[in-house]
């Protein structure tokens, strides 16, 4: 039996109460368990032009490369149990690559679908990936199939390189996001007909939170820090023909050059659907004497958060129990043009990924979540801290909240779900949060 209630304030989701019978086990005498990790890091970068994600507008091939894309991986044992996180400075997996990877490392490294949270940050300024031979540049086809190979590759080291290890979390916060649902106003001031647009709302709900998990060895070696953090990385907008992680990679990279060499900084996209980074889509990175280009900027801001957050976790935990699920949930789909078509689908799929170390919760969603409902999500777990993280397994489309549709905007037009769905989400995925 459980009982789960869900209420709208101020049009932010407020997951209110969670309970489930002792039948459960939730709350039972954890075991002492030796916790193992392993990382690794391989470059991603493209060799040769390729076209990038995220605007349709873009047709032509990249010019160059600003920073270099890195895929990092921290795996985790405990008993048997394994729970392997990749981060990619990738839009995220698109187009059916997410199933393709996804069932290309499970078979080659004998994971369970549970184990494997495979993410992208989200940045708007790396390659578009595809497989299929008609769709897409030659060149993009050769870096996807040679991205699935590096990304086995990857998590395989991670895996080999397994030794007891501590971990510790610690929170700060972070202004670099920006609600973008900007109302529109008409001359007289009134909202328009269509009055939200894609832009700057200082007003509107963000969170700020930047969770930070540091990985150690016994002997006090940091080998790893991971990061999760709501915003789109789209500083740069499509203008831009120049590779970057930008915000989120930018921090990466960041962090990793202050830490101690050989420290990976994997970075995770927490719930952003409605955030954009505070400048956002500029047409290049700035190199105006004096000017410190936008998106380095808030990758540096956003990058010291997470170290100054590492110095503060004095404590790490060598024991912790390792849980993980995955659920595919078939949520109510918007009606379509071709509704006199009955074999259509009435449902949209969404893949929900669930895990947890010690007292860290991870749960990771196959879309792009809007920020309100990550944040119910954080409020009621029932882990000290939940990583919410986004474009992970898949990529569904936009998850707005329900009063969201009462707005409109370009989350709403471009989600494939009914205004229900988002509410359906948060019971779901806090179930599986408390059943770990």
């Amino acid at each position: 039996m459980e009982r789960i209630s869900v209420i709208t304030r101020g049009g932010i989701l407020v997951a209110v109460t969670v309970l489930f019978l002792a039948s459960l086990n939730i709350r039972g005498e954890e075991s002492a368990d030796v916790l193992r990790a392993g990382v690794a890091r391989i470059d991603i970068t493209p060799d040769e032009p390729v076209t990038l994600s995220g605007y349709a507008s873009r047709k032509d091939l990249s010019t160059g490369v600003h920073d270099p894309l890195s895929a990092r991986v921290a795996a985790f044992e405990s008993s048997g149990k394994r729970l392997v996180l990749v981060s990619t400075d990738l839009i995220g997996f698109y187009d059916g690559t997410a199933e393709d990877f996804r069932k290309a490392i499970l078979a080659k490294l004998n994971l369970q679908p549970a184990e494997l949270f495979l993410t992208g940050i989200h940045t708007h300024s790396a390659p578009t990936l595809t497989l299929d031979k008609g769709k897409g540049h030659e060149n993009n086809l050769k870096y996807t199939e040679s991205l699935r190979d590096k990304l086995i590759k990857v998590v395989a080291e991670a895996l080999d390189s397994m030794a007891p290890v501590g971990v510790g979390t610690g929170i700060g916060y972070c202004p670099v996001g920006s609600n973008r649902r900007e109302v529109s106003l008409d001359g007289s001031g009134w909202p328009k007909d269509e009055a939200i647009k894609l832009g700057r709302n200082p007003y509107g709900p963000t969170d700020k939170q930047v969770l930070v998990a540091k990985i150690a060895k016994a002997d006090g070696t940091v080998v790893a820090v991971l990061f999760d953090y709501a915003t789109h990385s789209t500083a740069l907008g499509p203008q831009n023909y120049v590779i970057s992680g930008d915000v989120l990679g930018l921090a990466e990279q960041f962090v990793e050059k202050i830490l101690a060499p050989g420290v990976i900084a994997p970075g995770f996209a927490g719930a952003c659907g409605d955030i954009d980074p505070w400048y956002r889509i500029l047409p290049q990175f700035n190199t105006e004497s004096g000017w410190i280009p936008e998106p380095v900027l808030l990758g540096t801001l956003l990058g010291e958060e997470v170290v100054h957050v590492y110095h503060d976790i004095k404590e790490t935990n060598a024991a912790g129990k390792i849980g993980c699920a995955f659920i595919t949930m078939a949520l109510p789909r918007k009606p379509t043009d071709n509704a006199d078509d009955k074999t259509e689908s009435q449902t949209a799929s969404l893949n929900i990924t669930a895990g947890r170390v010690g007292d860290i919760g991870f749960i990771g969603f196959g879309c792009e979540m809007c920020t309100e409902i990550g944040m119910a999500i954080k409020a009621a777990s029932p882990f000290k801290h939940t990583f919410v993280i986004t474009h992970c397994n898949g990529a569904a489309g936009y998850l707005p909240t329900k009063d969201m549709y009462k707005e409109g905007g370009y989350e709403v037009r471009s989600s494939p779900f009914l205004p229900q769905a988002a509410e359906m989400v948060i019971k779901q995925s806090l179930k599986m949060l408390y059943q770990l």
